[in-house]
């Protein structure tokens, strides 16, 4: 699948191993890949990104991961569906991170300190993204894997990176309209 990447979608993905690394993360996360998409200028998924104005908002954007984290990677979706069961979430949150201290729960947390030589594998989630783009560039008949075709497949996966790029105007759909002018296309999360 690689060789379908552009010099651009391999860079998101080098940078994706570089934020994994910084973050001293044991696995490359789908989370490094957004995170190296908000690092790059001059791609089409950079285009899309300032087009739909995230350009220059990556710290919102960290924050807005960062609370998930604490909430043990879950998205708002949940919690809400957790609230309809009568948990509370927040609760849950505060008593553990009473009990073991603030982020006690932030999945994120790596102890890969000093490992920095080491490869990284990619996590599921990162995996799947990779997948998810391969289906996005072939349903809309394009022979290579760019950077945009990452960034759509965030978009279009189900959990806490879609519902943090939805909150910022990054859906599918906006992505699709700035790069395509249009609908369509569309591949289903799988």
């Amino acid at each position: 699948m690689f060789e379908r990447f552009t010099k651009d979608a391999r860079a998101v993905v080098e940078g994706a191993v570089l934020q994994a690394e910084r973050a001293g993360a044991e696995t490359v996360e789908a989370e490094h890949m957004l995170l190296a998409l908000l690092d790059r200028e001059g791609s089409r998924g950079s285009f899309a990104l300032a087009s739909l104005g995230l350009a220059g908002r990556r710290d919102s954007v960290e924050r807005d991961l960062a609370e998930a984290r604490r909430r043990g990677g879950l998205s708002r979706a949940d919690a809400d569906a957790l609230s309809g069961l009568g948990i509370d979430l927040s609760e849950i949150v505060s008593r553990v991170e009473e009990a073991h201290g603030e982020g006690a729960l932030d999945s994120g947390k790596g102890g890969g300190g000093g490992r920095r030589a080491r490869r990284r594998p990619f996590a599921q989630g990162a995996k799947g993204v990779l997948t998810q783009s391969l289906r996005i560039a072939l349903a809309r008949r394009e022979r290579h894997i760019g950077d945009e075709h990452l960034l759509m497949a965030l978009t279009v996966r189900p959990g806490v990176l879609s519902e943090v790029l939805a909150d910022h105007g990054v859906t599918h759909e906006a992505v699709t309209r700035v790069l395509y002018g249009g609908g369509g296309g569309v591949a289903e999360a799988g």
